[in-house]
């Protein structure tokens, strides 16, 4: 097996057929109000209406508009159906609207109306504490490989050369910057982060997410005791990395200011369905969507 970037044609297949049937799973978080963003990333950057600013290859839409005091007024999407229809055809269904800041019109350029090479939701949350996401990133993990393998006496000791020196950049998937190996173990520590969660901290609510280079793994527990205060994800950080030495990403864990990807969308960089699992023993070849051409 080995991966490869989706088509423009595969990325439209996907949404507008596969993605559809997934709408009844996703997490009871996942509304078309609640978190308090969406946000959609490009392959090739797209241009906005007004002149002069630069194109966008990632952009991020409230779900709310606001007043003054921050305080919700008017939804920006009437249900789940409209985040679609935006995720599917971003210029043309951008909640921007005629705002000067909005997507430019495709009937009015020469180029198509982009297509999603991933889509993301915020971890703030306006009906819920700030989302509790670890990632866990295959990247990372081969660059410890690498730099374990590799002697001390090689010069070069940035990213692409450590990779290239221990084999990883031709091992499959080939020319991505780590190898299924570092998948498989990033799946593996993300259920021993949730095992953590489960023995440590009584959570009785977790989810691990493959998201295609790797997991994040949710405590969602609501209860009134387990906020998870911005304090509470910093000491989650250092009892990850330092404790049990597991290689998460801490920046992800402490900013409520990130973004995730949304289960059940797309990674089109590998072909790969991001998507709650229930095992470490999951096969990513099972992640590949009906629509792929392999």
């Amino acid at each position: 097996m080995t991966w490869r970037q989706a088509t423009r044609k595969e990325i439209h297949a996907y949404y507008a057929e596969e993605f559809p049937r997934y709408l009844d799973d996703l997490p009871e978080f996942i509304t078309a109000t609640g978190p308090k963003q969406y946000a959609v990333a490009f392959r090739d950057s797209y241009p906005v209406r007004k002149d002069e600013v630069p194109d966008k290859g990632f952009i991020r839409r409230d779900t709310w508009q606001t007043d003054a005091s921050e305080d919700r007024t008017t939804p920006e999407f009437e249900d789940f159906e409209d985040v679609v229809e935006f995720i599917r055809h971003p210029a043309r269904n951008d909640p921007l609207g005629r705002s000067e800041f909005a997507l430019a019109d495709p009937e009015v350029l020469e180029q198509p109306d982009p297509r999603p090479d991933a889509v993301y939701y915020a971890l703030d949350h306006w009906e819920r504490p700030w989302v509790l996401l670890v990632d866990i990133d295959a990247k990372e993990i081969a660059r410890e490989r690498a730099a374990d393998a590799v002697s001390d006496d090689v010069d070069d000791r940035d990213d692409e050369a450590l990779l290239d020196a221990a084999g990883i950049l031709d091992a499959e998937p080939t020319g991505y910057p780590y190898a299924f190996e570092d998948v498989n173990r990033a799946i593996e520590y993300g259920f021993e982060v949730r095992d953590i969660f489960e023995d440590d901290f009584d959570a009785e609510e977790t989810m691990v997410v493959y998201s295609g280079q790797g997991v994040h793994v949710y405590l969602l527990d609501t209860d009134p005791a387990h906020r998870y205060d911005e304090q509470s994800h910093e000491v989650l950080n250092d009892l990850l990395l330092e404790t049990y030495d597991i290689p998460i990403d801490p920046v992800v864990t402490a900013d409520r200011r990130r973004v995730a990807r949304l289960p059940y969308s797309l990674h089109a960089d590998v072909c790969s369905i991001v998507q709650p699992i229930e095992s470490p023993a999951f096969d990513v070849r099972s992640a590949t969507p009906e629509v792929i051409d392999e």
